[in-house]
């Protein structure tokens, strides 16, 4: 799948959970790509934030940094 349209799709899922809490919203959004997307996909997103996150709002980037570390942490 093309990498802006997981951006896009993951910059939806983000705003979404906006109102909560900072450090909740990035949870969330981290839970439901986890739950939800697969690993492909996650994998696409781990790299697109690995070329410096073109176009991800602040809350998506983050979420995927903490996916990113956890990546890692696992790999």
């Amino acid at each position: 799948m093309d990498s802006m349209k997981l951006v896009h799709m993951v910059n939806q899922i983000a705003l979404n959970f906006r109102l909560q809490p900072k450090a909740e919203a990035v949870t969330l959004t981290v839970e439901h790509l986890k739950a939800f997307w697969s690993p492909a996909m996650r994998k696409a997103l781990v790299a697109h934030v690995a070329a410096g996150g073109e176009g991800l709002e602040p809350l998506a980037h983050e979420a995927l940094s903490v996916l990113r570390s956890e990546t890692r942490a696992t790999s």
